[in-house]
């Protein structure tokens, strides 16, 4: 049975429509995947303790941000000075941190940190780079997000 020129030319159009739609999923297919290693997700300190052992989020294996505040009396120089070993925390859970290199001049006990790195087998955070506030009534939003959830920070307050 012989199609029609009408209906050769809707087969045809659909068939066009078909390898579009392919092209297109198979290229956010490639842009998702492309992006998956490049996101750096945040969690606050709380999150990382009660979720360092699950493997979906493989905290071992990729990098992500952690935030909190310095835990006073507990930065301790190693190694000649050149790595740094400090608590982060949210209120509810302390994270240590080390961090070998230079730290940025406004961090000090108390203030506001993000930090970005992976957990090591102990559970201890390994951090490539440490972020400090840049003034006074300034706190990183996810810091602040993490201190609002613990219930240690609330808007318009001077940080702690």
């Amino acid at each position: 049975m012989a199609l029609s020129r009408q209906a050769l030319a809707k087969r045809k159009r659909m068939t066009i429509v078909a390898l579009a739609v392919l092209a297109l999923g198979v290229a956010v297919a490639l842009v998702l995947s492309a992006m998956r290693d490049t996101v750096v997700f945040f969690y606050s300190p709380s999150e990382v303790a009660a979720r360092k052992s699950d493997p979906a989020l493989n905290l071992t294996e990729r990098n992500f941000r952690i935030g909190g505040l310095v835990e006073g009396g507990s930065v301790k120089k190693l190694e000649g000075g050149k790595t740094t070993e400090f608590a982060v925390s949210d209120g509810a859970e302390l994270l240590t941190v080390r961090y070998t290199g230079h730290l940025p001049d406004l961090f000090r006990e108390g203030q506001g940190i993000v930090a970005e790195g992976r957990l090591d087998d102990h559970g201890q955070f390994i951090a490539s780079e440490v972020l400090a506030k840049h003034d006074e009534k300034y706190m990183p939003p996810e810091v602040a997000d993490a201190l609002k959830k613990a219930g240690r920070w609330k808007e318009g307050e001077v940080t702690p």
